[in-house]
């Protein structure tokens, strides 16, 4: 709800007109777990945002969350403003498809921009023996908490290959916070996770105990890029964590950031302005963000039409015609 201030300006005996006053409104931006990567990006989405408070008055917070799923749910019960989610969670939203089956489309999601690619990342206990996904048959695995784009993209890659979550020991729904500590603890032996790099969640295992990072790649993964059109081939960089020096084949989607057709359309416009109007600063906020071109990020990855204060502000930039 917005609420407004009266700005009193100061007044000389010469000059009675009053300063007029700006309206203020805070906004949420649903992340996830704060060792992940759609915490900073919300955080950093904010900062660009609070900037210039004083001009448009919107007051930008992030709030940490269960994940991708849990951010659209929640926006569409209308508990909060806009949310960071995978390219396919809000595929599957905004058709009534996947996760999103029993409570129908939510064609009421709109879409403001993409963000940086996320892969498909399994990391495991290196006394786990584990170099491909068959390795993890009957281990202690964590998929991911309910709610979290995570569990959805396993259970799919699971359904491809003709199985479930009674393939693994331990089908652990431990949220993001949570898995890298319960690794090196040895209370699971592998641990799933959708996530841009570098991550510090991923930094964390590798760091605190002896794990290595498992190629996922087969005819099965053929299968599901064919079936599923949001996933693409990924590769996470050898050397970007301790003792992983190797290209590890997988697959991802990509972040993208989300709302309601509810939302305010100067709220969007403001917002989307702040990152693109300061688009420099904000790719330096996050080593994610190196890479991200504009023009991707209003087309690219995006399922759910444009938020009609985003289209205004790309049209106005001739980032969309």
């Amino acid at each position: 709800m917005a609420i407004i201030t009266a700005t009193l300006g100061l007044t000389s005996a010469l000059m009675s007109k009053p300063t007029q006053a700006v309206e203020q409104t805070a906004i949420t931006v649903g992340t996830g777990g704060v060792t992940g990567v759609y915490y900073p990006t919300g955080g950093a989405i904010c900062r660009l945002v609070n900037r210039t408070r004083k001009e448009h008055g919107i007051r930008c917070s992030v709030e940490s969350t269960l994940g991708s799923a849990y951010n659209v749910n929640t926006i569409r019960a209308g508990k909060l403003e806009f949310g960071v989610v995978q390219s396919d969670v809000q595929y599957n939203a905004y058709r009534g498809e996947g996760q999103f089956k029993e409570v129908g489309a939510y064609t009421n999601l709109r879409a403001l921009f993409s963000l940086h690619s996320e892969s498909f990342t399994v990391v495991a206990r290196a006394d786990a023996n584990v170099k491909e996904f068959d390795d993890l048959l009957g281990l202690r695995v964590n998929v991911g908490n309910l709610g979290s784009g995570q569990r959805a993209t396993t259970e799919q890659l699971l359904a491809i290959r003709g199985q479930s979550m009674s393939t693994f020991a331990l089908a652990a729904n431990l949220p993001a916070a949570e898995m890298s500590s319960a690794l090196c603890d040895n209370r699971i032996d592998a641990m799933l996770y959708v996530v841009g790099h570098p991550s510090g969640a991923i930094k964390e295992a590798t760091s605190s105990c002896k794990s290595n990072l498992v190629n996922i790649r087969g005819n099965y993964v053929d299968r599901l890029l064919k079936q599923y059109p949001y996933y693409r081939r990924a590769v996470i960089k050898g050397g970007e964590y301790n003792g992983n020096p190797n290209d590890i084949e997988t697959f991802g989607v990509a972040a993208t950031l989300v709302t309601s057709a509810e939302t305010s359309e100067e709220q969007v416009y403001q917002l989307v302005k702040a990152v693109f109007d300061n688009f420099d600063a904000f790719v330096r906020l996050h080593p994610a963000f190196v890479g991200l071109v504009k023009t991707d990020m209003v087309k690219a990855s995006l399922t759910a039409p444009l938020h009609p204060g985003a289209a205004r502000f790309y049209r106005e930039a001739g980032l969309l015609n």
